[in-house]
């Protein structure tokens, strides 16, 4: 979309911060990191120290390895470099697995040329009663130096930036804070549980931090959509820190277009100007009216566009009517219980093809439960009405399965053997060693080989027996075991071509005509982006092919969030039973029931999460005036070719 300078002005008169938006996190990180480059060279040229301020956490990763990778490729050197960090847990050693310390070193400064003495981080093993004391001279220390010209940022989920959480003082300095509960939850993924997140952090002040010459915040995915439209458009309140930005005379927000999804100007573009009014904007445009008024579509008028800045639509259309039944008629269309396609005639606005009847189905599930939880009233209704029905088990899921479940499960095991006269001095040795390790092993320290290839058995045999629960045969589940996700821990390795070569060969096995993978890129750990990442690049190997021609492929979202209403292209119906049906099949990961690790800031178990978004997918169908059903299943076709 081509935007004016009338548009901008528009635009300028919602968003309070300059935004930055590309297409991507990568992308944008680079766009940072040859910022930084420019000014660490030109300060390098006038003999001058470059002064930073850096972020941890997972938002700026990609920056350092742009940085890492413009010194070890292109020759930046960052000799004249002094940088400040933000923010560190409280207490933690500067050797612990969720350190800041390590964290910096392990992204960043191991792998450049910045002397030792040159970068600075909060010490989390600083007495308490010193911690007054250091914070202001940390404070100094920045003064000294000659006061920070770049501050990098990320912002959190409640708006927080570094460890400022709502209500912080806008002349606050470097102190001792108590973390908001919001916070500890959404970096629970860093830790076994809940109870092992730190309390307290030691964090740059806003004030510190309002003192930098330029201000550069990051910020991706669409669940923190939210948050930054609120920091930018919003008023300036020290409830949302970030919105205090607003008052900076040199800052930038650099996000991808995921977490622009809020801003006015993609939200309801219509409202910043002229803009091209293709179907999908205009199936939005009309769902977020119908929603907003609280009315169906048919009972929309020409008084409600028209005062809710889409007379354009009504100019188009002539009345409210002719388009209220064109939008109507396009939605009811997407509604159907047939997902592999109604046998029979061939029904036009049908969102699947009716022929070949009986389809092949590859259902891509990231973690060993991502089938029936996403998916699982679909992924029967396929089985139950004749399609040969396959799932791929991207990874194994074995961090998810906690300690005292690894030990119940051996120590079945091991009674199992003594019951019927079998050998166990092997498996009960094995149960030695691991309530040996698990009784020294740290927080978030990695399992042992052994210990990971049990945990992936547990996930694995779960799995299966979903399968059979479903009716599908057990030779149509592939467990594909992708490298990436085999490091033991939650961050894992970037996509490799062995994990595209798996996948490549598996999709040339089935030669599938319907494929079904995870599009939703909020899981909070990345491994369901990695395995789409995996599956698109497989596919953009395969599709010259010739069976790729007949080959449908649909996204559905993961446990964390939903497809907005106006993007849904096919929702599969539901009835009660079937709700609880899917709800008896994801029971069957008992390890992943009651206490999930690393779960996010959702504390709902899965059954109730799925359960909630699709009863309402179901509500928000209702609300539009369409048919009532108890829960709905929502897709969306993604074209390859």
């Amino acid at each position: 979309m081509t935007i004016n300078h009338q548009e901008i002005e528009l635009i300028d008169s919602f968003e309070q911060i300059a935004v930055d938006i590309h297409p991507s996190a990568k992308e944008a990180s680079r766009a940072i990191a040859q910022e930084i480059a420019a000014l660490i060279r030109e300060r390098q040229a006038a003999n001058q120290p470059c002064i930073l301020g850096m972020a941890t956490g997972s938002t700026p990763k990609y920056l350092y390895a742009e940085l890492v990778r413009l010194h070890k490729e292109e020759g930046l050197s960052f000799k004249n470099v002094i940088t400040f960090n933000l923010d560190e847990y409280y207490p933690i050693e500067p050797d612990a697995l969720q350190s800041y310390n390590r964290f910096m070193k392990e992204h960043l400064f191991n792998h450049i040329d910045i002397p030792e003495g040159q970068y600075f981080i909060p010490d989390g093993t600083i007495p308490k009663d010193q911690i007054k004391q250091y914070c202001a001279a940390y404070d100094k220390r920045i003064e000294a130096a000659g006061g920070i010209d770049i501050q990098v940022l990320g912002i959190g989920n409640n708006g927080h930036i570094g460890f400022n959480e709502p209500g912080a003082n806008i002349n606050s300095h470097t102190r001792l804070v108590t973390l908001d509960n919001s916070t500890r939850l959404a970096n629970a993924y860093e830790f076994p549980n809940m109870s092992q997140v730190p309390r307290l952090a030691i964090t740059m002040g806003l004030s510190t931090i309002f003192k930098a010459k330029r201000v550069l915040l990051m910020a991706w995915g669409s669940h923190k959509a939210k948050i930054v439209c609120r920091s930018v458009e919003g008023h300036s309140t020290d409830q949302v820190p970030a919105s205090l930005l607003q008052q900076h005379p040199n800052c930038k927000f650099i996000i991808d277009e995921q977490a622009s999804a809020e801003l006015t100007r993609f939200k309801e573009p219509w409202l910043t100007g002229d803009c091209e009014w293709t179907p999908g904007l205009i199936r939005k445009a009309v769902t977020s009216l119908a929603l907003k008024l609280g009315k169906p579509i048919l009972m929309l008028t020409d008084k409600d566009y028209n005062e809710n800045g889409l007379n354009d639509l009504i100019v188009q259309y002539g009345s409210a009517y002719e388009l209220n039944i064109k939008e109507f008629n396009s939605i009811r269309d997407t509604i159907t219980g047939w997902p592999g396609g109604k046998p029979g005639p061939q029904l036009p606005n049908h969102p699947e093809r009716s022929e070949p009847a009986k389809k092949r189905v590859l259902i891509f599930s990231p973690h060993p439960d991502d089938d029936i939880i996403s998916m699982g009233g679909t992924f029967i209704r396929l089985h139950e009405q004749g399609h040969d029905v396959h799932v791929a088990y991207q990874t194994s899921g074995n961090i998810a399965v906690t300690d005292e479940f690894l030990l119940r499960f051996i120590d079945f095991a091991v009674g199992f053997e003594g019951m019927f006269d079998i050998d166990r001095s092997k498996s009960s040795q094995i149960l030695d060693d691991a309530r040996a390790f698990i009784n020294v092993k740290k927080p978030s320290q990695k399992d042992t080989s052994e210990i990971r290839a049990i945990k992936g058995l547990i996930r694995r045999c779960e799995a299966k027996a979903t399968c059979r629960y479903v009716g599908i045969a057990e030779e149509n589940a592939h467990f594909m075991n992708l490298p990436f996700y085999e490091t033991g821990l939650v961050e894992k390795k970037p996509m490799g071509e062995e994990d595209i070569q798996l996948t490549v060969d598996l999709l040339r096995k089935l030669k599938p005509q319907q494929i079904y993978c995870a599009g939703d890129l909020a899981d909070p750990h990345g491994t369901h982006k990695v395995c789409l990442d995996v599956i698109f690049a497989a596919l953009d190997r395969l599709k010259h092919e010739e069976w790729m021609k007949d080959c449908w492929v649909w996204l559905y979202k993961g446990a964390w969030q939903e497809w907005d209403i106006h993007e849904i292209e096919m929702a599969v119906a539901m009835s009660p039973d079937q709700v609880m049906q899917k709800r008896l099949g994801i029971f069957i990961h008992q390890s992943q029931k009651d206490v999930v690790p690393f779960q996010g800031t959702d504390l709902r178990e899965f059954w109730q999460r799925a359960e909630d978004r699709n009863a309402n997918t179901a509500n928000l169908y209702d609300q539009l005036g369409l048919q009532k059903y108890a829960a709905m299943e929502a897709f969306v076709r993604y074209h390859f070719m």
